[in-house]
């Protein structure tokens, strides 16, 4: 009766032979691929470079007064501008801006692969529902997989810095952009589209003038939380070299230091706020726009 106590597995000589297999093959393909890779992503590192100096060179009071002004551009609520101000003079006055502007401009990169990325990805998934079926389950597996597992290849394909940090980001927050991106495309009125298509109107014509435009309150919410998305998984990337406030995070869990910790996470949360509600209120008023604008 031990049979119904172990459950029938492989045996251990074949399973490890297999997993040797598997592993001596990424490595290959890490070997016979790996510096192409990293002349591949050369360009995002110089991206992000490029935003990281800008935020962190850039004075103080024009970094505050662009982020002031962007919030206000987004939500036209003064009360969230002030909430935004306040909170980043705060994080500058715990000594913590070069951390956090370092923080921002990975959210901001990642952010901005994710939209270039995610957007074709979801206008292609919802033209074709064949599309849909095969890039779905690879969704929910990105969704669902545990976010250390995501720096395993990518450390072995690039090593340990900002870049390999930065792909592994990507791959965790991208999905709800091309989620919401198809959700949105689809849920565009059908009588909408045939009054488009009455008028002459070709793919590239509806796609651009219709429905994209109506999609738009959708797409934001899958960038809102392509971006809450990015804020968690920075934190586990630090592990691998990302800078930013992550990283005094971690240099408290190693030597118990309380309050560094606290205060940086405490400023990670200040910044997630901020872009949550910058970003929902944005997408607020291109809803009541959009309510507005078709009765």
């Amino acid at each position: 009766m031990d049979w119904l106590f172990s459950f029938p597995h492989m045996d251990e000589t074949s399973l490890r032979e297999l997993k040797k297999v598997i592993d001596e093959s990424f490595r290959g393909f890490t070997r016979e691929y790996g510096a192409g890779l990293e002349t591949l992503f050369q360009p995002l590192q110089h991206f992000l470079i490029w935003s990281e100096r800008f935020m962190t060179k850039t004075p103080w009071p024009i970094i505050l007064l662009l982020i002031a002004a962007l919030a206000w551009f987004a939500s036209r609520n003064w009360k969230i501008v002030v909430g935004a101000v306040v909170t980043l003079l705060l994080i500058g006055y715990f000594d913590m801006w070069d951390d956090t502007m370092k923080t921002v401009s990975m959210i901001f990169v990642c952010t901005v692969m994710s939209i270039v990325i995610g957007i074709p990805i979801g206008i292609a998934i919802s033209r074709s529902d064949r599309i849909e079926k095969i890039i779905n389950p690879m969704l929910d597996v990105m969704q669902t997989m545990p976010s250390f597992v995501y720096l395993i290849p990518v450390v072995m394909l690039l090593g340990i810095g900002k870049v390999p940090g930065l792909i592994a980001v990507v791959i965790y927050a991208i999905p709800p952009m091309i989620r919401l991106t198809n959700l949105g495309i689809r849920l565009v009125d059908r009588d909408v589209l045939e009054a488009a298509d009455a008028f002459g109107s070709s793919n590239w014509q509806k796609l651009k003038n219709v429905q994209m435009p109506l999609a738009l309150p959708t797409i934001m919410a899958g960038i809102n939380q392509t971006i809450m998305m990015a804020l968690a998984m920075v934190v586990i990337a630090s592990m691998i070299g990302v800078q930013g406030l992550v990283q005094p995070v971690l240099k408290a869990i190693s030597n118990q230091y309380f309050t560094l910790g606290v205060f940086n996470g405490l400023a990670i949360v200040g910044i997630a706020i901020i872009f949550d509600r910058v970003s929902q209120a944005f997408g607020s008023r291109l809803q009541k726009h959009r309510e507005a604008a078709h009765g």
